[in-house]
Formats: C-alpha cells, sequence, structure tokens
C-alpha cells in the first residue's frame, strides 16, 4: 500500500472477524527498538478514556478486543504484533489507530524497513505499508482500522510526532499524570523543533485524502487525525517533559520470597495439583501434558489469550477437550486435545497435536487432523512440541489442498514459550487473582520437573558429533547438508535461551539476526553453515532490555570452549582513568577470571587482563599513547559439552547455564543505558 490508501478487509479475505497486526523495522546496529500503542477513538476522534489507550503497561483489553502481543522474532530481527478480535470491539469505536513511540532522543531514521503488515485469523497476509519518511520523529501512527457500514476498513497513514508517545495520546484525549513527569520521552526544546516539526507534518487533507469513490458513499466525514500540535508556552519559552500515559492498575504477582515451610524436614514432600511421579511412558506424558495445559487455559484467561490470540482466535468464553474421537476414513482419530472458543454464537476450533520427551511430529499425522480440521470447517491446527520453530524452516510438511474454499492454520507452539508465558504473569506482569497466579504456578511446576517430558528443545540432533568429528579432523566440507542442521538447532537452542531468560528477568529478550534486508532464511543459514565449516565457530547476539550493549555467545567447536561476553561503550563525559576506575568498582562482584579488553580506534587492539590483575591497578586498562578508547568488552570462558543432548555434560545445558552465569554475575552490576527507559510496570512488580 502507498501512504494514504485505503482497502476494505472484507476485499482481501472472508476471514477477518480477527486479525494481527505486525509493526516491524530493522536497526543497522542492533539495538534500536520502539514501543507500539494502540487508541480506540469514538466518532469524535478521542479515547472515551484513558482505559481505551492500550501500550505496554496496559496491553490487554478486558473483553479481548486488543490485545499486545509482544514480540515475535523474524529473520532479520523481531516484529510487535498486536490481535484485533473486531467482533468484540465495543459499538462506541469507530476507529483504531496503530501507533509505536521510540526512546528519549531516538528517531525513527535511525531504524529501516519500517512497516506495517495485517494477517487474517489463519494468518494468511493481507497486506503491508511501508513508511518511507519518519526521520526526524520520535513517535509514528503506522495505520488505522475503521469502520465502513459492516466491515472494517484499513488506511495507511504513517503520520509522524516530534513530540512521542506522551504528544500523540494527548492529541487523542488520553490525560497525562502530572507526576509522572521523570518517566517522560523527552520533548525538543525550543521553539526551533517546532516550527520543524509544523514544517515536516502534511495536512490530513493531504496525506489521508481517500479516493473519490469512497468520498461519494461517505455521508459522515471521518474525523482526521490531528497533525501534531505545537506544545503550549511561547516560542522560546523551555518546554516541560512529556509525562507518560497513567498506568493500568496492578494485578496478582506471585512473592519473590517463599514462605518457610511448615514440614518437618526436607524429605516431606508438597502435594501438588499436577502430580509427576506415576508417568511411565511418552504416551502416559502426552496425555497428562496436554490435559493440564488444556485444563489452566480454560481456568485463566490472561494465559489462554496470550497463547491463542497469536492464532487468531478471539476473545470469549474458552473450553478445552482431550481424546476427542472424530471420523476420518475407516477410522476415527484422536487429536490430543481441541480447544473451542464462543464469541458472539460463532466458535473458532483448533484440534492439538501433542509431543513430549523430544519426540518428532508425523507428517502423516499431523496431515490427517489438517483434512478433519478442512472438513469440519475448524479453524486452525496447534502442534505443541519440545522443538522450537524457525520462520522458513517448518517442523513438518503438509499439503495444502488449495482448491477448498475453508483455509486451516498449522500453528507451532513449543513447551519452552507455554513456559516462558506461565512465568511472565505470574513473577513479573500479574493475573486477574491469586487462585489464578497459583493454578499457573502448578503449571510452571509440572513443566519444569525432570519427569514431565515438557523440557523443550533438548536435541542437537544426529549431525552433531560428525560435525564435531568434521570440525577436528578438518574433514567437513562447505555445502555440507550436516552443517546446516547443526546452524538450525543452534538457532533454535539461542531462541529458547532467550525464552528461559527472558521469563526469569520480566524483560525482552530477543535473538538478533544481522542480515540484509530481504534476505531469504535459508540463505542466511547456509552462509552460516559454510562459516562453521570455515572456522569451526557457532556465534549468535542476544539484545536485553535495560541493557548496556549486545550480549554474544560463541561456540569454538575447535577447542570446545563456550564465549559470553558484551561491548559497553565509553562514556560521553569524563576521563579515561575515571572510567578504568568506575567500571572495575562495579565489578567488584563479578568473577575474578572475567577478561576485560580496552577497545580503541587503532589496529594494534587495547590492554587487557582479568579482571583478578586488574582489580589493584585499573590503570593498566588505558591503552598507551593517544589512541582514543571507544569502549570495554567483557568476556567469560567455559568448557561447552561435548554431548548433543541436555544432561549436566550436554552442549545444550553448558550454553544455558553459560548466558545465564555472564548475565547474572557481569551484565547485572553494570550500569543502565540513560538511552532507555524501565517501564513502570516493572518497577511496580518489584516494589
Amino acid at each position: 500500500m502507498i501512504m494514504g490508501s485505503n482497502v476494505a478487509l472484507a476485499d482481501l479475505s472472508d476471514d477477518v472477524g480477527s486479525v494481527i497486526v505486525s509493526l516491524g523495522w530493522v536497526s543497522p546496529t542492533g539495538e534500536g527498538d520502539a514501543d507500539v500503542s494502540v487508541l480506540l477513538l469514538d466518532a469524535n476522534g478521542k479515547v472515551r478514556s484513558d482505559g481505551d489507550f492500550y501500550f505496554y503497561n496496559h496491553p490487554v483489553a478486558a473483553d479481548g478486543s486488543v490485545q499486545l502481543l509482544g514480540k515475535t522474532p523474524t529473520a532479520d530481527g523481531s516484529e510487535d504484533r498486536i490481535s484485533f478480535d473486531l467482533t468484540a470491539m465495543p459499538s462506541g469505536i469507530d476507529r483504531i489507530v496503530v501507533a509505536a513511540s521510540r526512546y528519549s532522543e531516538a528517531r525513527f531514521g535511525e531504524l529501516e524497513d519500517v512497516r506495517i503488515t495485517l494477517a487474517d485469523a489463519a494468518g494468511e497476509s493481507l497486506l503491508r505499508f511501508a513508511v518511507d519518511d519518519a526521520s526526524s520523529v520520535t513517535a509514528v501512527i503506522f495505520g488505522e482500522l475503521y469502520r465502513r457500514g459492516e466491515g472494517w476498513k484499513f488506511r495507511a497513514v504513517g503520520q509522524g510526532y516530534e513530540t512521542g508517545l506522551a504528544g500523540l495520546a494527548t492529541d487523542f484525549g488520553v490525560d497525562i499524570e502530572d507526576d509522572a513527569a521523570t518517566e517522560a520521552e523527552a520533548a525538543l526544546d525550543g521553539a526551533e523543533a517546532d516550527e520543524q516539526a509544523d514544517a515536516a507534518a502534511p495536512t490530513l487533507a493531504e496525506t489521508l485524502a481517500e479516493t473519490p469513490a469512497e468520498e461519494s458513499v461517505r455521508q459522515t466525514a471521518l474525523e482526521a487525525i490531528p497533525t501534531p500540535r505545537r506544545p503550549e508556552g511561547e516560542a522560546g519559552e523551555p518546554r516541560k517533559p512529556a509525562a507518560r500515559p497513567r498506568t493500568a492498575k496492578k494485578k496478582v504477582t506471585l512473592p519473590k520470597t517463599v514462605k518457610k515451610t511448615l514440614a518437618e524436614n526436607d524429605s516431606w514432600r508438597q502435594a501438588r495439583l499436577f502430580p509427576v511421579s506415576v508417568l511411565k511412558s511418552d504416551r502416559d506424558r502426552e496425555m497428562r501434558a496436554t490435559s493440564v495445559l488444556l485444563s489452566v487455559m480454560a481456568q485463566v484467561p490472561e494465559f489462554s489469550r496470550r497463547l491463542t490470540a497469536g492464532f487468531g482466535a478471539p476473545a470469549g468464553r474458552m473450553e478445552t477437550f482431550t481424546e476427542v474421537s472424530l471420523p476420518h476414513g475407516d477410522s476415527p482419530r484422536r487429536p490430543d486435545g481441541v480447544i473451542r472458543v464462543e464469541r458472539a454464537g460463532k466458535l473458532w476450533t483448533a484440534l492439538v497435536e501433542t509431543k513430549t520427551n523430544g519426540n518428532a511430529l508425523k507428517a502423516d499425522q499431523v496431515q490427517a487432523y489438517m483434512d478433519i480440521a478442512a472438513r469440519r470447517g475448524y479453524e486452525a491446527v496447534i502442534t505443541l512440541t519440545n522443538d522450537v520453530a524457525l520462520e522458513g524452516s517448518p517442523l513438518v510438511d503438509v499439503k495444502i489442498d488449495k482448491r477448498r474454499k475453508h483455509k486451516v492454520a498449522l500453528w507451532p507452539l513449543s513447551w519452552a514459550e507455554v513456559a516462558h508465558q506461565a512465568q511472565m504473569l505470574i513473577r513479573h506482569e500479574g493475573v486477574g487473582n491469586t487462585a489464578h497466579a497459583w493454578l499457573l504456578q502448578e503449571l510452571l511446576h509440572y513443566l519444569q520437573h525432570e519427569n514431565s517430558g515438557c523440557h523443550g528443545f533438548q536435541n542437537m540432533g544426529p549431525a552433531w558429533v560428525p560435525v564435531r568429528n568434521g570440525i577436528d579432523d578438518e574433514t567437513l566440507c562447505q555445502g555440507d547438508a550436516r552443517a546446516l542442521e547443526v546452524v538450525e538447532n543452534w538457532e533454535r537452542l539461542i531462541r529458547q535461551v532467550c525464552l528461559r531468560l527472558g521469563g526469569e528477568l520480566g524483560q525482552k529478550v530477543l535473538p538478533v539476526q544481522r542480515a540484509k534486508r530481504g534476505t531469504d532464511p535459508k540463505e542466511r543459514r547456509d552462509r552460516l553453515a559454510d562459516q562453521l565449516c570455515l572456522d569451526g565457530r557457532l556465534q549468535a547476539e542476544l539484545r536485553i532490555d535495560g541493557t548496556p550493549g549486545i550480549l554474544t555467545v560463541s561456540a569454538d567447536l575447535r577447542t570446545g570452549k563456550l564465549r559470553t561476553g558484551i561491548d559497553i561503550p565509553a562514556p560521553e563525559q569524563g576521563y579515561p582513568l575515571s572510567w578504568a576506575k568506575r567500571l572495575i568498582r562495579r565489578l567488584a562482584e563479578a568473577p575474578a577470571d572475567l577478561h576485560v579488553e580496552t577497545l580503541v580506534d587503532s589496529d594494534t587492539g587495547g590492554p587487557r587482563g582479568t579482571l583478578e590483575r586488574l582489580r589493584p591497578e585499573p590503570a593498566d586498562l588505558l591503552p598507551k599513547g593517544n589512541a582514543k578508547i571507544s569502549g570495554f568488552r567483557l568476556s567469560l570462558l567455559k568448557s561447552m559439552g561435548s554431548g548433543r543432548g541436555n544432561a549436566e555434560t550436554g552442549f545444550i545445558r553448558s550454553v544455558d547455564d553459560a548466558v545465564h552465569r555472564f548475565y547474572t554475575t557481569v551484565v547485572v552490576h553494570l550500569d543502565t543505558p540513560t538511552t532507555r527507559r524501565t517501564p513502570s510496570k516493572e518497577r511496580a512488580t518489584a516494589e
């Protein structure tokens, strides 16, 4: 789509009762990010109340009409997804504005490929709009959904704001708390910036003009999105910091400290809602895991919406079933589970196929469920396994009969993602009441038990040992399919590490994929596989909210060493000796074997040494001569496991432990970057 164009959703798909809107961008440095927000507007172009404004601290509507799903990894980084149940949208809402804002002084011009996409309930991509001119703005309205008769239309907007999220929200009638100024996004100072904003912002009559046919049908003019207004005050007067929007009511989370037990000794085991000791076979584990998960989903709506909204499910009354018999040819089929959601007299149905203990999906089994779902008018088939799906590399291949009008979506879900969402809710974001928190805690305990079989990705595959041997004896050649298999499993492992660490921290942890725009995921993995054959290394980068840099992970298969590290930039003010002393003081509790290297603008490299040696003499970090210090590199080395599995001596366990140790012993002691802000929801949870 082009800026200002519009289209009826019904013209694009028959399945637009609920839609998924995705906002994405690419950061050349790997560090750029933004927050999405949604405003529900009435016929006057204003929110009815502050409750119609959804952002990072108010992500879900009570009626399920809006849900901010958070970030999803993509081939070139990540994108933010928003689920809209248009059938549940209140009748008083005429327009839905979708926007995003950056932090502090950051501008959208620092990002590439800024775009919005929209998909229907089956996951079929319907449209794409690229925002081309957003160089100097801190907030952008990407697009809007609006009513037209009995249906909905989408309009590509691309309107920029220099006053950030607070200015955008205020223009649509959201009240801002005066005492929240310390959380504000800083607005540009002075009248000069105001004049630039006014000159740069086109009028909505020019930008959002509809087609002549649309204007002839239209009886009541759609209120135009307001041009960003100049802040109050005379030209030249200092502008007050823009306040953050009002936060949502705090929900229930479990206490971080465990109460003292009443047991007489350690041999007593607490009674559990979901016992695991009786599980003897893989079939028992699959049946129990499916029943446990689906029963909790039916009782905890916040949790079930987290898992199903991205699959196109509406918000409504949910019922879940296990071991349902469905006719298929000569013999009936029994999917592990069925999810049904009722909304406004309509049913959304998904069949669930579960695998535990690392067992792989069977293509013929999933194909049968896809065929059954298509014949019976069901919307989706959900596969739930320990594996982690990758873009461009499906877990199982199925054939879709394109002659059928009814489309069935195949959605992969991992046990690691289920555990992550449960942990985020009960430890950080909260749920509706204490009973729901307890249910999620029991579910999480079950999933993490060694006998449940729901431990996530836990096997590097049959190619792991041959590839390691080929690297050792230098017989592994570029183009070897086994190297590609190892690279794909390495990517799965890193995504799972991100889920686990993010669940513990309550922060976004995402893998960084550095690739040229538009690069096919398979091409990128082929290139990494060739690089593995040449240098014997697997490498990954993780972006963690609130940290001063990108956390790197490198596995050297030649030496059997894991290296975790982070580059932190040099302060903008002060003296190099002060920087070195402050860094060593901050790392007072870090491991003595931590490697510290000074990064300089020269080919020779800067001084380096272990923390143990540098503690008495921080000045040893200063380079000789006039070499300019650009930052410092911190890294830890660890022997990696040799086994392909998740045992104590396995490679997977060693990577997980290395990342966890580096973050908890090194990264937590570093200064939080001033260009980022800590969402108030995180502070409220910690209080």
